[in-house]
């Protein structure tokens, strides 16, 4: 007589261990790509905050707009306790794209996109191009803003966010 076999067998208990284990190594980097990109996310917002920001100094401050075009604005923390106009929006932005903002043990900046650095270019007289420009996590498609072109090795994780600010002139006729 056969006896009646009841249970597991070594092979199905292996087989299914492997199913589990094919299963939550995807999960593992389901969760690895979804850290990035919330990261990304997080940046690309932190930038449009601070790209409207400047593009709000320079709409109150119409008179001295040509003062803000520049480039590689933001590299390093400044004290901005002795400007005025153009020069003080400059600092403060400046500071800001640095994540001077919010402090890690009280002395390292951690407030904004990594290696961030703004830019200002003249397109004509009345329209100014706002862009800020910091490095990515991982590659995508290359910028076609110039803002901190080469700045972070590979152009294919330089990440860019800009506005133009247009300035009405209003003449009487």
């Amino acid at each position: 007589m056969r006896s009646q076999q009841s249970g597991f067998t070594m092979i199905e208990v292996l087989v299914t261990i492997g199913i589990l284990v094919v299963g939550l190594l995807g999960l593992a980097a389901l969760q690895t790509l979804t850290t990035v990109s919330e990261l990304e996310a997080y940046q690309r917002s932190q930038a449009i905050v601070l790209v409207r920001d400047l593009a709000d100094r320079m709409n109150g401050n119409k008179k001295q707009l040509n003062l803000y075009v520049g480039d590689n604005v933001g590299l390093s923390p400044a004290s901005c306790a002795t400007l005025n106009g153009a020069a003080l929006d400059l600092c403060e932005w400046g500071n800001e794209l640095n994540g001077a903002s919010e402090k890690q043990a009280g002395t390292t900046n951690i407030g904004a996109m990594i290696g961030a650095r703004g830019c200002v270019v003249m397109v004509d007289p009345q329209t100014f191009l706002v862009t800020v420009a910091w490095q990515g996590m991982s590659k995508a498609a290359i910028p076609k803003e110039a803002c901190g072109q080469g700045a972070y090795g590979d152009d294919s994780q330089r990440r860019t966010v800009s506005t133009l600010v247009r300035v009405a002139l209003l003449a009487a006729s």
